[in-house]
């Protein structure tokens, strides 16, 4: 009984852990510019472990907004970011993955502006692709950046059809 429990189990917290918001851990950051009031301006390097593909993890880093705006929660950080995501143990695939996902996003402002991670599988060179980007409510930016994953041939990454 106590085996069958167990099968079960795995599955359904697989499913539940992966329906949870991903959060970033904060790496490190390095300041940009003094304030006299409030946090100083930095770049911040955040860890996000791919929620869908367990032994991938992408390093986002990004500008943060100080002064006394950024120490209240009212700064809009800028659209400027950079990714870096590799294989940092055994890769696999619980599911099948949609060709193109939204894997990671972070609030930027108060209401309009956000970073976004986007997972897209190059399903020819047994690829996951990696975009960082920000948006706004009204007009979002070209600023981006991209990296890519590359999965051994002998792991094919499924794809939802």
């Amino acid at each position: 009984m106590a085996t069958s429990a167990r099968r079960f189990a795995a599955p359904f917290l697989i499913a539940l852990f992966s329906a949870l918001p991903v959060h970033a851990e904060r790496i490190g950051e390095v300041d940009t510019a003094f304030k006299f009031f409030g946090p100083n301006h930095k770049v911040v390097i955040e860890a996000y472990d791919d929620p869908a593909v367990p032994g991938v993890t992408c390093h986002v880093s990004r500008a943060k907004t100080g002064g006394f705006s950024g120490a209240i929660g009212i700064a809009e950080d800028l659209a400027e970011a950079s990714i870096a995501c590799r294989q940092v143990g055994p890769v696999s695939f619980p599911k099948p993955l949609p060709r193109q996902e939204e894997v990671f996003d972070e609030r930027l402002s108060v209401l309009f502006k956000k970073l976004r991670v986007v997972r897209v599988v190059d399903v020819k060179r047994n690829t996951l692709v990696y975009l960082t980007y920000s948006d706004r409510l009204v007009d979002g930016s070209p600023e981006n950046s991209i990296t890519s994953v590359p999965i051994d041939a002998a792991i094919p990454i499924p794809v939802k059809e």
